[in-house]
C-alpha cells in the first residue's frame, strides 16, 4: 500500500512539476505569476481530445499538433495581453490582472466549444502493467515519469548550455542590462511563453490519459498546485519547480490513503504553509539583496 502511493505520487508530482516550471520561467524572467497557466494547461488537453476524435488522428500527431498550437497561444496571450503593458510600463499588478482575465476568458471558450460536461478521454498508451508483491506500476506511469524526467532535464540544459538559455538567464537577471548587451527581450520572453504553454500542454494531455478524462476546470486545481510547488520549492529556480511538484504529488496521495480523499488539497498546501512560514523563500530559493 505504502509504496503502491509513493509511485502513484511521484507520477502525480511529475507532472505538477512540468507543469510548475512554465510559472518558475515566467516568473524569474518578469516577476510575474502567469494565472492563465492552469487554463492553457486545460486547453492543450482539449485540443489533443478533439485532434483524436474529431478529426481521426492518431494519438501521437495530435499530440505533436496541439503542443505547437497551444505554445503559439502563450504567444498570442504575451503579445496581445502582456506586451502592451509592458510597453507603457504598467505596474505588475495590471499584468496579474490581466492573466486571471485571460484565464477566465480560455475557461468560458472551452466551455462554449466542447460542453461544461467533463469528457472521456482515449486511453491511447494501454500497455498493461508490472505486478511486484505489494505494488505494481503501468507502463503509462513509467511513460509519464520518463517523459517528464526526460523534458525538464532537456529545459534544463536549454537553459544552462544554450545561446538562447544564456539570453533569457541575463533577462531574468536584469532586463535593462540585457536590451543594452543587444539581447531582444521581447523575443526571449515570448519564447517563454511558447515554452512554458508548450510543457502545460504536455502535461494536460498526459494527466487527461492518466485519469481518462478532461473537463473545463481541471486547470484550475492543477494549476494552483503547480503554482504550490513553484512557491514550495523557490519560485523562479527551476530545479525548485521540480522538487516542490514531487512533494506535492507525493503528500497528496499519502493523504488520500491514509487520511480521507477529501483532505488530499488541503495537506498539500499545509505543507507549502509550514514551509513557508520556516523559510519564505522556498526550499532552494535564495533571498536576493536589492541593492538601492
Amino acid at each position: 500500500m505504502f509504496f503502491q502511493q509513493i509511485i502513484n505520487g511521484i507520477t502525480l508530482g511529475s507532472i505538477y512539476a512540468l507543469t510548475a516550471v512554465g510559472y518558475t520561467m515566467v516568473f524569474g524572467i518578469l516577476e510575474l505569476v502567469n494565472f492563465s497557466h492552469g487554463s492553457v494547461y486545460m486547453f492543450g488537453a482539449f485540443l489533443c481530445l478533439t485532434l483524436m476524435t474529431a478529426l481521426g488522428l492518431g494519438f501521437f500527431p495530435a499530440f505533436i499538433i496541439s503542443i505547437v498550437i497551444t505554445g503559439m497561444l502563450g504567444i498570442v496571450i504575451d503579445r496581445l495581453a502582456l506586451l502592451p503593458l509592458r510597453r507603457k510600463n504598467a505596474p505588475k499588478v495590471a499584468s496579474l490582472i490581466s492573466t486571471i482575465g485571460i484565464s477566465i476568458f480560455l475557461q468560458n471558450l472551452v466551455m462554449v466549444m466542447w460542453g461544461s460536461e467533463t469528457k472521456n478521454f482515449p486511453l491511447a498508451l494501454n500497455l498493461g502493467h508490472i505486478q511486484f508483491n505489494s505494488f505494481r506500476i503501468s507502463y503509462l506511469q513509467m511513460i509519464i515519469l520518463l517523459t517528464s524526467l526526460i523534458l525538464m532535464m532537456g529545459l534544463t540544459l536549454l537553459v544552462k548550455k544554450t545561446k538562447i538559455g544564456k539570453a533569457m538567464r541575463a533577462t531574468a537577471q536584469n532586463m535593462e542590462a540585457a536590451k543594452l548587451m543587444g539581447i531582444n527581450v521581447n523575443l526571449i520572453i515570448t519564447f517563454t511563453f511558447f515554452l512554458g504553454a508548450a510543457l502545460a500542454t504536455v502535461a494536460g494531455v498526459m494527466v487527461g490519459m492518466y485519469y481518462q478524462s478532461v473537463d473545463p476546470m481541471m486547470g484550475f486545481m492543477a494549476g494552483l498546485k503547480a503554482f504550490a510547488a513553484a512557491v514550495l520549492g523557490g519560485i523562479g529556480v527551476l530545479p525548485g519547480a521540480i522538487l516542490g511538484g514531487l512533494i506535492i504529488g507525493v503528500s497528496e496521495t499519502l493523504a488520500a490513503g491514509y487520511i480521507h480523499s477529501g483532505y488530499r488539497d488541503a495537506i498539500a498546501f499545509a505543507i507549502l504553509i509550514a514551509v513557508l512560514l520556516i523559510k519564505p523563500t522556498g526550499l532552494l530559493g535564495q533571498k536576493v539583496q536589492k541593492k538601492v
